[in-house]
């Protein structure tokens, strides 16, 4: 399969058709190679236009949504940014080549190891990878200019957001009673406002990000 030609036609086809303006979100979907950060039962389905499950609780967002919700975040030359839930790294990848610094957070050992590794075989260097509770985040790397979570969440934790220095922003695909919209919460004067920018598509939540069910009686 010619991945480089199946990669420009996801840009082509997936994000510019969808409003994705930002040249630095599209150029940097076209160098980086979403197959490498898939098992190889799934490489050559890299760039469907479809969510991808490739480990439990981990899918790899449509190049829609995600250059949809990264051109949102606006992540700047000199941002240090956290990428929640990184699963096997593309997104850390991505993000990299946009940013000074990434910490990346996975719950999973094994899908952490995987996403260093797969980094470390793109020569990328401004970017690490760490074991941990999604919810916690990093607050000992950080405040961090943005924060980008790579999948659907029921609700964004303030552990997360107290995380943002003034005037970052938080990125995510926020799912309430069915509907998925990408949502930037931006920090001013010490408070934390979210602004709705897209519908997503994105229907799965992050399992660490679900909302308990309630009972009622």
């Amino acid at each position: 399969m010619d991945y480089a030609a199946a990669r420009k036609h996801m840009v082509e086809s997936q994000v510019r058709t969808n409003d994705v303006t930002s040249r630095r979100v599209q150029d940097a979907m076209a160098r980086i190679p979403r197959e490498v950060f898939l098992p190889g039962d799934l490489r050559d389905q890299a760039y469907v236009e479809r969510e991808l499950s490739y480990a439990p609780g981990r899918r790899m967002l449509t190049a829609r949504d995600f250059s949809k919700l990264l051109a949102a975040a606006n992540p700047e030359a000199s941002d240090v940014v956290l990428d929640i839930g990184c699963g096997t790294g593309y997104s850390t990848a991505v993000i990299a080549s946009l940013a000074e610094m990434v910490v990346a957070v996975e719950s999973d050992e094994a899908l952490a190891g995987a996403a260093q590794d797969n980094l470390l075989s793109l020569d990328i260097n401004n970017a690490a990878v760490i074991t941990g509770d999604l919810k916690a985040g990093a607050a000992k790397q950080g405040p961090f200019d943005l924060i980008f979570i790579g999948g659907a969440v029921g609700a964004v934790p303030e552990t997360l957001l107290a995380q943002l220095k003034e005037g970052g922003r938080l990125a995510t695909i926020l799912r309430n009673r069915g509907v998925s919209r990408g949502v930037v919460y931006t920090k001013s004067a010490g408070a934390v406002a979210p602004r709705e920018v897209f519908d997503a598509r994105a229907a799965v939540v992050l399992p660490e990000f679900e909302i308990p069910k309630t009972f009622v009686f």
